[in-house]
């Protein structure tokens, strides 16, 4: 067996970015038909707020002297979701090749500012991030095959699919991944009890992970959950280790509230920020912190103010 890519140590862990799709809708009026921002990459005008949104993490990662992970606006650039929005197969690669190419840019940019930074390819699920998809993991890593393949061609550090709401869907991203020699990570999303959409508790979910592709994904992550959405999840299991990365949400609305609602939820940035390190404080390899939904630049700097990883 291959030994897995591992998330390279910094002293201070990795600051990625916040929730980029409700940042643009709220914050900057950009309509996002589908909430698909990787359209913006073939705009003049897009990039360059793409490019400003980025940046702010960067001094984030400045003034934490913490790693700083760029991760593409890919979250809806997948085949089905591309087509949806006049992007062919060929063009949907071509967009989230420019992506990493254009993080690339920023990454070089931030370079000597941040300790070190990381390129990463977001994949999105397939289908709609609050429901559980079906459990065909082998149709699963043909259908992410086609992105991850773009993203290992453009040269990206890793990929990281966000927002999984079944084990066999992030079975079929490891093995896309594997198959394309790309390392990647998984993120799976909660609901208020602590389970996945389908009723997986958390442990489940990333022992099946681990034993379906011989423990293949360089580390795991928790996404769109309010920390006390999360908590209930964790049991004291060994699985815990394997958690590196929280992009929590600002909002303790359920899923199905969230896409009802027509304001946006920004929370409470010092309560957010206590309970986001109280959470990562109970998940030892916990490096990687950033938001989700209805967070912007405010609530991950909150996050980072006085805090590093377990035993740093």
């Amino acid at each position: 067996m291959t030994t897995p890519w591992k998330l390279p140590d910094t002293d201070r862990g990795w600051v990625t970015d916040g929730g980029l799709e409700t940042d643009l809708l709220f914050h900057h009026g950009v309509d996002l038909p589908d909430f698909a921002a990787f359209p913006l990459l073939d705009d003049g005008d897009g990039r360059r707020l793409l490019g400003d949104y980025f940046r702010g993490y960067g001094a984030v990662a400045a003034s934490a002297a913490a790693g700083l992970l760029l991760e593409t606006p890919t979250w809806r650039a997948s085949t089905d979701w591309g087509a949806r929005l006049g992007y062919d197969a060929d063009a949907t690669a071509r967009v989230n090749r420019d992506a990493v190419t254009f993080l690339r840019a920023l990454a070089e940019e931030a370079r000597g500012e941040v300790d070190r930074v990381l390129v990463g390819g977001t994949v999105g699920p397939r289908g709609d991030g609050y429901t559980a998809g079906d459990l065909d993991a082998d149709a699963y890593a043909d259908y992410h095959r086609h992105q991850v393949g773009a993203f290992a061609d453009a040269g990206a550090d890793l990929a990281t699919a966000y927002t999984l709401t079944t084990v066999a869907e992030a079975v079929g991203v490891v093995r896309a991944a594997q198959d394309v020699g790309l390392p990647v990570a998984v993120s799976f999303t909660v609901e208020t009890d602590g389970r996945l959409p389908d009723g997986t508790t958390l442990g489940a979910a990333v022992d099946a992970l681990d034993r379906a592709t011989d423990a293949a994904a360089s580390h795991l992550l928790v996404n769109c959950a309010h920390p006390d959405h999360v908590a209930p999840g964790l049991d004291g299991g060994a699985w815990q280790g394997r958690v590196a990365g929280l992009r929590v949400n600002s909002s303790r609305l359920s899923h199905a509230e969230l896409d009802e609602a027509e304001e946006l939820d920004e929370g409470d940035l010092g309560d957010l920020a206590t309970r986001t390190r109280a959470l990562a404080a109970d998940l030892p390899s916990v490096r990687i912190l950033g938001g989700c939904c209805g967070t912007d630049v405010r609530h991950v700097a909150a996050v980072w103010e006085d805090w590093s990883p377990t035993g740093n």
